[in-house]
């Protein structure tokens, strides 16, 4: 079974004021490995450590509001999903389109089939 790796832009969502640069898309790495876990997804925030929570939470969330432990994850309107992790340093709340994070989950749906020949 091969590792998914796929780069992502999403916004950090925050009610402090902030210049126009810190608005822009920031780069989150979406991984999962079935080697390691094929249950669990990894995301990595820019300056933050890795996040790892299970894939089903992830689909669950894109549907309907789910959480579990320290992650949390939602639909946000039509085409937006928004992820909240919380950690001893606080909450950081991420902010993906929907096609993301579903074009993610249906590729490590593909990785973990055995390949038939």
């Amino acid at each position: 079974m091969s590792v998914v790796e796929q780069y992502a832009r999403a916004h950090i969502v925050t009610d402090a004021d902030m210049v126009e640069e810190e608005r822009a898309a920031v780069p989150v790495v979406l991984r999962y490995d079935p080697d390691d876990d094929p249950r669990s997804v990894h995301f990595g925030l820019p300056d933050r450590h890795e996040w790892t929570f299970a894939r089903t939470l992830l689909e669950q969330g894109l549907r309907a509001p789910a959480g579990s432990g320290e992650v949390r994850v939602w639909p946000c309107g039509r085409v937006q999903a928004v992820v909240e992790f919380h950690s001893a340093r606080g909450v950081s709340v991420v902010e993906f389109d929907s096609k993301t994070l579903m074009r993610f989950l249906r590729r490590t749906y593909l990785a973990g089939e055995p390949v038939v020949r």
